[in-house]
């Protein structure tokens, strides 16, 4: 991967695909507005799922999910709203708020996958 926005792409693929083998449907990557955004949006069963997916080459200095600091948290939170208004059939569903941590050299094919869920609340 040349560029950090390529890493982003591909690791948002991965952390799609990965979570699609766990039974979550897809309903949006990359839904932005004026507070932030959120990476995927997925449906798992009878709740929404906001996904934040975090790339860490190593954990030397920490994870990946170590790195939502409480800032950003509010702002998946606000965006996550914005979502909700802007899709009002959703508003049915209980929400929350995962993370995919993943770790290792991208070039080698087999990053480590770390699924957290429910890793914060609103």
């Amino acid at each position: 991967m040349d560029t950090t926005r390529e890493q982003g792409e591909y690791t948002e693929k991965l952390a799609a695909q990965y979570l699609e083998s766990k039974g979550l449907k897809l309903l949006e990557r990359n839904f932005y507005c004026r507070f932030g955004e959120i990476d995927l949006v997925m449906l798992d069963n009878d709740s929404l799922v906001f996904v934040e997916v975090r790339y860490r080459r190593s954990n030397n200095f920490g994870s990946g999910a170590e790195t939502i600091t409480s800032g950003k948290q509010s702002k998946l939170i606000k965006t996550a709203s914005v979502y909700l208004q802007q899709h009002a059939k959703m508003n049915q569903y209980p929400a929350r708020f995962d993370v995919v941590s993943i770790s290792g050299p991208l070039e080698a094919g087999n990053p480590e996958l770390n699924w957290i869920e429910n890793a914060f609340g609103a």
